[in-house]
């Protein structure tokens, strides 16, 4: 607690009109927005690389950006970090009633289900709260950050569509329907009049039905993409050296022999 009050003096020092840093006295939500997107990749890579000391370091930096957005709101008479803490307080013992209260819940997809619908409940009671329309906030899919990465967020609507039914029984069937989306891709390129916005589309179905092949195995697409771009930096990495000890260099090497290069990288 002590190292907390210290960090939040640390926060107000800075953001001082008369004697704080000038860089963030200048400061606001906007400017600080993509500095928290950030620092909660660079706590996922941390942890994608299975670094503890780092992710140590990387999760005071995310914790930095809550105070900071804190602060910022409260010089403007919005809220504090103290209010902050007793909302998530608030949001877990709500969300938990089988942990904090006397509800049975048995296991984790149990859970999740009820999570999502705890959550529907807390939107309606928001829009209640402020005199909006009910009926505009109805919607299972209503609060889903569109600011997400897509393939997050795709995974995220088909994970809550699901607790409602609304999925395939089987993985079987998602195979399918991804060699359904591959043939209209292979239809539209292949159609005599090429549309380039009919094909992004048929792309985009098929991307999303891939999604939703990694959430019946409980695979988040967005980091198993992730680690498929870092195979691509090392194996590509490995061509471009090796054709540098040979006295080569990418703009000189033919399709073949960085073909030959690439399947060596995999053996390695």
């Amino acid at each position: 607690m002590e190292h907390m009050t210290q960090l939040l003096d640390i926060m107000k020092s800075l953001r001082d009109p008369e004697n704080g840093c000038p860089w963030d006295i200048e400061q606001n939500f906007s400017t600080i927005a993509p500095y928290t997107l950030e620092e909660a990749y660079e706590v996922a890579d941390a942890i994608a690389r299975n670094e503890m000391g780092d992710l140590c370091s990387e999760l005071g930096d995310l914790l930095f950006q809550v105070v900071y957005h804190s602060q910022l709101a409260d010089e403007q008479g919005f809220f504090n970090f103290k209010d902050v803490t007793e909302k998530i307080n608030e949001k877990l013992l709500h969300r938990h009633p089988h942990v904090f209260g006397n509800v049975e819940i048995t296991d984790a997809k149990s859970q999740s289900i009820a999570w999502e619908e705890f959550k529907r409940q807390e939107r309606s009671e928001n829009q209640a709260d402020t005199g909006s329309d009910l009926s505009s906030d109805a919607g299972l899919l209503d609060g889903i950050n569109r600011a997400m990465p897509a393939l997050a967020r795709a995974q995220k609507l088909q994970s809550r569509a699901a607790t409602v039914g609304f999925d395939w029984r089987d993985t079987q069937l998602v195979l399918d329907k991804i060699k359904e989306e591959l043939a209209e891709v292979e239809e539209e390129i292949n159609s005599d009049v090429r549309n380039t916005e009919k094909i992004a589309d048929e792309i985009g179905d098929l991307i999303f039905t891939c999604v939703n092949l990694a959430r019946h195995f409980q695979i988040d697409a967005e980091s198993a993409l992730r680690k498929t771009n870092e195979k691509f930096e090392k194996r590509f990495g490995f061509i471009e050296r090796t054709l540098t000890e040979q006295g080569s260099s990418l703009n000189e090497a033919t399709l073949e022999v960085m073909d030959k290069l690439w399947d060596e990288a995999k053996t390695r």
